[in-house]
């Protein structure tokens, strides 16, 4: 596009009513708000969040006009399509059973190896010192060759050190195996935003984006119930070698059936050239990257403090037995799932009503996150039953906003940069899982309760909601500029 069709484009883009006001500010970037432009203050922002919603997606339809269309057609998935999404639920869901099965061996652990508490720390933490670094490095990868045999290889090496970690009798070993596995699931999350990307259309990756979601909480859950009672059974090591050589099943399928492979119904998602592919700092270069970072580690914020703290809440604040505190929190992770996939099929269904991305997955993101740090202050206050209900409403919010949070990187990134953008944000949003167990520790331990703990997730929850719904731009993809450089409306970039 030249420079004279883009002169003509961007009186269009600003004459329509309203983008003067909502629709300039949520185009700014940050360092044209600091040259003396005045923000309008959090509680306007509070009050005009639905008024936000309908002018970015007022921009976003005029955005549509100038930004070709880089999803599959619409319609039906084939029967390929949902055996590759139905392969991918299964890995995120073996994924989240590996990385949560050592805080459940902990106490076996500890007392066969006679470790300290604080080794035990090291261990639990350490997952997180390779899986956060990474996720830029598979993010790359996934872009730079082919997606599925890179998430085969992050399979193949995550799944053997699971099976490893039944066969080490030192903290050292342990510890080796435990940073081999957060490189190895590293890949994960990269691999599926590449591949729903490049497979599913818009009006799809809602659903399939939430499933994905579901067994991000089913897998804990499962854990949880059937791992504690195996390895009160038969011993923590046999279930780790049990569980790392049986997923490697999983690969036989994937190998068949996964994307690249030629066929009628699948095209095949060929590497991006070096010169067409968007490096790091051309993703950093945009607000709306910088804004999923930012949202991510909000609800990855919430989501830790539920994972590591709960259990203890529930046992030490609230006075409930194991079973009661067990049947509690297997009941907020399916209610969070359930959710999942109730919200990312309705957000799929508006979509093909008329409503464009924008409306669509803001107003999911933006009012889970409200309703769940609502949700969780009431939790913190309410006497014990009405406690579980709040827990229970807040651990669905959760779920409701979470299904459409990776549908939203995945469209404004295109198959070009959705590995690199996917890792990238994934990397800033898992410092979460590092300050939220870290930090909620501190103010327990100084406070002797839970109270400050449950607002200060609340409170990140409300930034989530302004972050995704401000600071985040219109959904919809970004064209990647090639050697000549690009010129910029907002986050929709038009060469």
């Amino acid at each position: 596009m030249t420079r004279g069709h883009l002169r003509n484009i961007w009186p269009r883009l600003i004459r329509a009513p309203g983008v003067r006001s909502w629709g300039t500010v949520l185009r700014q970037s940050p360092r044209s708000l600091s040259r003396g432009r005045r923000a309008p203050r959090p509680a306007r922002l509070l009050l005009s969040f639905p008024v936000a919603i309908l002018f970015t997606d007022a921009e976003n339809r005029r955005a549509l006009l100038v930004t070709p269309n880089l999803a599959s057609q619409p319609g039906k998935l084939s029967f390929t399509l949902l055996r590759i999404l139905a392969l991918l639920v299964v890995s995120v869901f073996i994924n989240y059973i590996d990385r949560g099965n050592l805080s459940i061996a902990a106490p076996m652990l500890k007392d066969e190896l006679h470790l300290s508490a604080w080794q035990l720390g090291i261990l639990l933490s350490s997952f997180f010192w390779t899986y956060a670094p990474f996720q830029p490095v598979a993010g790359w990868l996934v872009d730079r060759f082919a997606v599925g045999w890179v998430m085969a290889g992050g399979f193949f090496l995550w799944s053997m050190a699971t099976a490893a970690t039944g066969l080490m009798h030192g903290f050292l070993l342990l510890l080796g195996v435990r940073l081999i596995l957060g490189i190895g699931e590293s890949v994960a999350y990269p691999s599926y935003s590449k591949i729903l990307v490049g497979y599913f259309p818009e009006e799809n990756r809602g659903l399939a984006n939430s499933l994905i979601v579901a067994g991000t909480t089913c897998g804990p859950g499962f854990g949880m119930f059937l791992g504690g009672m195996l390895m009160a059974r038969y011993g923590w090591r046999s279930f780790f070698v049990v569980l790392g050589l049986g997923s490697l099943i999983w690969l036989v399928p994937w190998f068949r059936w996964m994307p690249g492979r030629p066929g009628p119904e699948t095209r095949e998602l060929r590497p991006a050239s070096p010169a067409s592919t968007p490096t790091l700092s051309d993703i950093l270069k945009l607000r709306s990257a910088w804004g999923t970072c930012a949202g991510l580690f909000c609800v990855n914020y919430l989501s830790y403090f539920l994972i590591t703290w709960l259990p203890f809440y529930l046992v030490r604040e609230r006075h409930f037995p194991p079973d009661k505190m067990a049947s509690v929190a297997g009941a907020s992770y399916l209610a969070a799932a359930v959710a999942s996939i109730l919200c990312g099929w309705l957000s799929d269904q508006w979509i093909k009503a008329g409503a464009t991305p924008t409306r669509v997955r803001k107003t999911f993101l933006g009012a889970g996150l409200a309703a769940a740090g609502i949700f969780l202050v009431g939790c913190v206050v309410a006497g014990s039953a009405l406690s579980i209900a709040m827990l229970i409403l807040a651990a669905a919010s959760f779920g409701g906003s979470s299904s459409n949070m990776w549908a939203i990187t995945q469209t404004l990134a295109g198959p070009q940069a959705a590995g690199r953008w996917t890792g990238l944000q994934n990397f800033f949003g898992n410092l979460a899982g590092v300050i939220a167990p870290a930090l909620t520790g501190f103010v327990v331990n100084q406070t002797g309760e839970f109270f400050w703990p449950f607002l200060i997730t609340a409170g990140v929850a409300g930034l989530g909601t302004l972050v995704w719904v401000f600071l985040v731009g219109p959904i919809t993809p970004v064209v990647w500029g090639t050697s000549r450089g690009a010129a910029n409306i907002g986050d929709v970039v038009i060469e």
